[in-house]
């Protein structure tokens, strides 16, 4: 199995507190998601952010619907929290999210491991376009989160 990375680091206006709470509710991730996928958040009811709470979503990847299960593996309010898909698309799926003040904002870091599944064709997969994709998906997101972050600020 073949690991991969993927790395965004942004500043954001207000301290870690305000910055993780915004990234800890699970509604969100709709807005900050590019529109191309469709995604929505499907978990019934409200979501207890913690560790071990479990999210369910369905998007679209190039047409095609896909389900995808994540459990909060780690959870410390105000700093850091992981997900790890279940159930989706990748082999692997750990993305950690972290907030550390700078003066009056917060860095903001993504980073986050994956794997794709079918060996040699996942292999091909990720260099014709996952990469590429996850890429774009990220680009996408710092710029929601950062319009996202500045309205509220305001």
């Amino acid at each position: 199995m073949r690991e991969h990375v993927l790395e965004r680091e942004q500043r954001l206006p207000g301290p870690p507190e305000r910055v993780f709470e915004f990234f800890a509710d699970a509604r969100n991730l709709e807005a900050i998601t590019p529109p191309w996928l469709r995604f929505r958040v499907v978990t019934a009811g409200e979501i207890e952010m913690r560790e071990g709470a479990l999210i369910e979503y369905r998007l679209r990847l190039h047409g095609f619907p896909v389900r995808w299960r994540t459990r909060i593996e780690e959870w410390e309010p105000g700093r850091r929290f992981a997900d790890v898909q279940l159930s989706g698309p990748y082999r692997l799926w750990h993305h950690t999210h972290t907030f550390e003040r700078d003066g009056d904002a917060t860095v903001a870091r993504d980073r986050v491991r994956y794997a794709l599944p079918l060996g040699p064709l996942g292999s091909l997969a990720h260099t014709a376009f996952v990469r590429r994709d996850l890429e774009r998906i990220f680009d996408f997101r710092v710029e929601a989160v950062r319009r996202a972050l500045d309205f509220n600020s305001a």
